[in-house]
């Protein structure tokens, strides 16, 4: 049904709720669970994406858990809603607690294989590319950025 709405009104629509969230999550502090999925490909690059909403920065794909749902099935529906793709042979390389807007957030970095084309739906996810390793863009967090190499040495080993 959201495919219906214009693209640059499902944006902003984007937008607005992710300003509203952030706000929520600073008032209730919610214990926040999320995934963040490392996709590789077959030539080892790692995927990586710019959301519509936040910071635009490059980033690999993400997002919260359901409630009662696995961490790897997580990253796996959240990498196929965000890049359309799939993720094979996927194991979990860390679990990191960080500061999230003002509460706490558990995320699990899930890893694995990406599988079919990427296909960024152009409303949340607004561009995808797989990135080497020593070719990282320069517009993503600095301590993402560090921490890359060693989680894919994690998945690889």
């Amino acid at each position: 049904m959201l495919h219906l709405i214009p693209a640059p009104l499902h944006r902003a629509g984007l937008r607005l709720a992710h300003a509203l969230r952030k706000r929520w999550w600073r008032l209730r502090k919610p214990r926040l669970q999320g995934c963040r999925v490392l996709a590789i490909d077959g030539a080892g690059r790692i995927l990586l994406i710019r959301h519509s909403y936040g910071s635009g920065q490059w980033m690999p794909p993400s997002g919260g858990l359901r409630r009662g749902e696995a961490p790897l099935v997580a990253a796996v529906r959240e990498l196929r809603e965000e890049a359309g793709c799939g993720l094979d042979a996927a194991a979990q390389v860390a679990l990191i607690v960080e500061a999230l807007h003002g509460t706490g957030n558990a995320v699990h970095v899930i890893a694995g294989r990406a599988t079919g084309a990427v296909r960024p739906d152009g409303r949340e996810v607004i561009a995808a590319a797989f990135f080497a390793l020593d070719a990282l863009p320069g517009d993503m967090p600095a301590g993402l950025r560090a921490d890359l190499p060693g989680w894919v040495a994690a998945y690889r080993g």
